[in-house]
């Protein structure tokens, strides 16, 4: 059993949009290598990847309508880290 506080159905929506919009394979090698804005300022990689995941699968508005009324951002980005991949920064 999870012990997430999204509701399932929310992490399933979350991971098909993710799925179905974003290139993971080209965002994961963009993201290691440093080929994104303000790369340079970034202090947590996989964090920053994740929120930018978020934006690029267009839920931004979704989150704030869906997600908000009961979960805070440290529980939206747990459930993204269940989504996505961890990436390595190689720059």
């Amino acid at each position: 059993m999870s012990n997430l506080k999204i509701k399932a159905e929310h992490l399933a929506y979350m991971k098909k949009e993710i799925e179905t919009k974003i290139p993971m394979e080209l965002m994961v090698a963009d993201y290691e290598k440093g080929n994104f804005r303000c790369a340079d300022k970034v202090k947590d990689l996989n964090k920053r990847f994740r929120a930018d995941a978020l934006h690029y699968a267009e839920l931004t508005n979704w989150v704030v309508d869906n997600l908000y009324p009961y979960l805070y951002d440290d529980y939206i980005d747990s459930a993204l880290k269940s989504i996505l991949p961890k990436i390595t920064k190689r720059y």
